[in-house]
């Protein structure tokens, strides 16, 4: 054989085997989330390899607070978000610029996502109950932020005056957590993970879970930029498939058919694989778990409701319509809450 076809042909051999390289190379992405236990199924769906199964390489990119991560979604600096709502992601989803494309978890009796509380130096001065937070300090991360909502559900049910409480916005779950320890803040509304490492050690003490106390809908959703949804609408799908794998796994492990908690036969391997990721001992996260939808399907009435009391706030300027915000093509809506 001529030796000028002999290269020719392993030059194009060579052509060959880089090109399938390429077609086999996995989608790289980002996923924006606060490392709690809210975004479960996201652990779930990195460790077991469903993200891997739909062609997408993962990359988990930590927070200390839910609104960066919205800004940073919008910015292009990570493809997905997966955290909690405030009057900066509304705001940039009603420019145009995010959209909601499933839920997060709930807020539900008997779960716990988020909390109230209290710093020793408050505890021990009187306050043992939210009925008597008027006139105190309350540290949420951001003005506007989903703990902020928290803490407006708490006014409300109990009638407080808003204007007594002093809001102390400090940023991040860490800043947060040394002013608790320190008695710089009267109480804290905290995502579960924080607040149990608070608990755990002693530094602060619990007065209910904002599931037991305000249940509502919609605290997380996951999102994504216009961008990202118009031009990667595969890629999308593909990471909702991912992840709804994942909320399966977590939701079957951690509720019954009734949605009551209740541990199932995956219990174990679940608890191993959130502490992995969080941090924390299993026998902790199991007396600490949130709950969601196995479908991760959307409480759209809730979002729309928390778009209404972020403007009746002065928190936010624009009215943001839930139909131009959540995108139909990806979002599963919750039956009754359309």
């Amino acid at each position: 054989m001529n030796i000028k076809a002999i290269l020719a042909g392993a030059a194009f051999l060579a052509m060959g085997l880089a090109l399938g390289a390429t077609a086999c190379q996995a989608e790289a992405i980002k996923l924006g989330i606060v490392q709690t236990l809210a975004v479960g199924p996201a652990f779930v769906a990195q460790e077991r390899g469903y993200f891997a199964a739909e062609g997408l390489s993962t990359e988990l990119v930590y927070f200390d607070a839910a609104q960066p991560i919205a800004v940073a979604a919008a910015s292009g600096d990570i493809d997905f978000g997966m955290t909690g709502m405030s009057a900066a992601f509304y705001s940039l989803a009603g420019q145009g610029t995010l959209r909601i494309i499933a839920a997060g978890n709930r807020e539900m009796p008997g779960f716990k996502n988020a909390g109230y509380i209290v710093s020793n130096r408050a505890y021990e001065a009187g306050l043992t109950t939210l009925k008597l937070l008027n006139g105190h300090s309350a540290a949420v991360t951001q003005t506007g932020s989903q703990l902020h909502y928290d803490l407006g559900l708490i006014v409300e049910k109990y009638r407080l005056d808003a204007k007594s409480i002093r809001l102390l916005a400090l940023q991040s779950n860490t800043n947060m957590t040394s002013a608790m320890a320190g008695g710089q803040a009267d109480i804290g509304i905290f995502p579960v993970t924080p607040a149990m490492h608070l608990l755990s050690r002693g530094d602060a003490k619990l007065l209910g879970w904002v599931g037991d106390e305000v249940p509502y809908g919609q605290p997380n959703t996951v999102f994504a930029s216009a961008k990202t949804v118009n031009d990667k609408s595969d890629v999308v799908m593909r990471f909702l498939r991912a992840l709804r794998k994942g909320a399966r796994d977590y939701h079957d492990a951690f509720a019954d058919a009734e949605e009551q908690r209740k541990d199932g036969p995956g219990t174990a391997e679940i608890l191993t694989l959130l502490g992995k990721y969080t941090r924390q001992p299993p026998d902790e996260i199991r007396t600490a778990i949130p709950w969601l939808d196995a479908e991760l399907r959307l409480d759209v009435k809730d979002v729309r409701h928390q778009i209404e009391w972020f403007r009746a706030e002065g928190l936010m300027k624009a009215e943001v319509k839930t139909e131009e915000i959540v995108d139909r093509r990806f979002v599963v809506a919750l039956p009754g809450r359309d």
